[in-house]
């Protein structure tokens, strides 16, 4: 079992940064893909990025490639996300989850994660 708690969400302008944290619970968190996810009002949760068992793989959903980064920090049990260059359509409720996976690839990182956070919310202003 993981329990995940986000935190760093809050209103920020567009151009703006914002880190959100993820702190996981657990003895295994390093055997876990982490990914983070977000979900606007009315709209569907999408797939914001992911990242592998030891930080060395990462990858981005195309809307943010370039302005987020994800990393993880196995000996604190906690994976982040940068956020840079906000713009309004950011804003959503962000969580982190967590999967257990023997592969990093396509077929494994955007859906079928075992464990969620509640969610944070981010709030960009024009």
């Amino acid at each position: 079992q993981v329990q995940l708690v986000e935190s760093g969400g809050g209103l920020v302008q567009a151009g703006g940064s914002l880190r959100l944290s993820c702190a996981a619970s657990g003895r295994t968190f390093s055997s876990y893909v982490m990914g983070w996810f977000r979900q606007a009002p009315g709209k569907e949760r999408e797939f914001v990025a992911a990242i592998s068992w030891s930080g060395t793989m990462t990858v981005y959903a195309d809307s943010v490639k370039g302005r987020f980064t994800i990393s993880r920090d196995n000996a604190k049990n906690t994976v982040a996300l940068q956020m840079n260059s906000l713009k309004p359509e950011d804003t959503a409720v962000y969580s982190c989850a967590a999967k257990r996976s023997s592969a990093f690839n396509s077929g494994t990182y955007y859906g079928g994660y075992d464990y969620w956070g509640q969610g944070t919310q981010v709030t960009v202003s024009s």
